[in-house]
């Protein structure tokens, strides 16, 4: 007896849905660009951060790609609160992006007329040296994105005479190039993560990095020094230690951080073990591949194997064995 197979064609694949800051030309944009899985996808551009997590937490996207840390400007704060706060997200990656802006105007505008600019607050911050020197009479109005602000010139929603914007804006719109390069710092980079849903963390690839929140049990002289030592005494550097408020009351804090090495690394497993122990509250963000591939080194007291001898030393006292060492 013989069988036939159906003809019919196989289901084409489901596209997945990633959230961005929009709209398009933003740098969360070219941050996107540079995921590989995330290319000829559904891109969903957003208003803010909080949106871009509300989509990943509701289901309506897969993943989302907020600034989380700029090298001029330090921590996002409204990204930084976000995590900590909102369950069920995980860090997967990392991204950097070189940051420039470019000062443009509507058509025939001119730099001695400007005195209103629009710019995200993020931006204004990164380009405020320029502008007073430039322009030191000018006010400023915020714009949700680098490429809202160019965009409020364009539909008339702002009464602003310029914005500070991308320079691939020109690509897309018709505006006047008032100032180029205006950024104070032209070596400025933001990084960028990509949160989705709580997943297990990817393996280590010996060049990673691992995101966490923290509070202190309380308020003592100390208490943060004895949160540091979870990851001096186990050999972990921290490349991003930054305190954000609760907001229950005044005085209490709670700490962003960003550590070198993977949750699977015995010396990384350790800490966040007595870290755990240590405070009320510790929010995992996760543990991904640093965006510059920097293989992470430790001394050889801190190896995976000094951790593994020790537990293994320890199970032995436990279970009666002779002390040899």
């Amino acid at each position: 007896m013989t069988s036939e197979v159906g003809s019919a064609e196989a289901p084409a694949a489901v596209r997945r849905t990633y959230s961005y800051l929009g709209p398009a030309g933003t740098f969360t944009e070219a941050a996107l660009a540079q995921v590989p899985e995330a290319r000829a996808q559904n891109w969903r551009p957003v208003r803010n951060v909080g949106e871009a997590l509300a989509d990943v937490v509701e289901g309506r996207s897969d993943a989302a790609m907020i600034a989380i840390e700029n090298s001029v400007d330090g921590g996002v704060s409204t990204a930084q609160d976000a995590l900590a706060t909102v369950p069920g997200l995980r860090i997967v990656g990392e991204y950097l992006v070189p940051v420039e802006f470019v000062l443009v105007g509507r058509p025939g505008a001119a730099l001695d007329d400007v005195s209103l600019v629009a710019a995200h607050p993020v931006a204004y911050a990164q380009c405020l040296q320029w502008l007073s020197r430039t322009l030191p009479a000018h006010a400023h109005i915020p714009a949700a994105s680098n490429v809202a602000s160019a965009m409020s010139l364009i539909d008339g929603s702002s009464d602003a005479d310029a914005a500070i914007a991308p320079p691939g804006i020109l690509e897309h719109h018709e505006l006047e190039l008032l100032a180029s390069a205006i950024g104070d710092n032209p070596n400025a980079v933001t990084r960028f993560v990509l949160v989705s849903r709580t997943v297990a963390p990817p393996p280590p690839t010996g060049a990673d990095k691992t995101s966490l929140i923290a509070e202190l049990p309380d308020d003592h002289p100390g208490a943060l020094l004895e949160m540091l030592e979870q990851f001096a005494t186990r050999g972990i550097n921290l490349s991003l230690l930054a305190s954000r408020p609760v907001g229950d009351a005044l005085g209490r804090y709670r700490f962003v951080i960003d550590a070198d090495g993977h949750i699977q690394d015995e010396r990384m497993a350790d800490a966040l073990l007595g870290l755990r122990r240590f405070s009320p509250k510790v929010v995992f963000l996760g543990s991904y591949p640093r965006a510059d591939r920097a293989v992470v080194h430790y001394p050889d007291r801190y190896s995976d194997d000094v951790f593994v001898e020790a537990r293994d030393w320890l199970r032995g006292l436990l279970s009666g064995e002779p002390d040899l060492a």
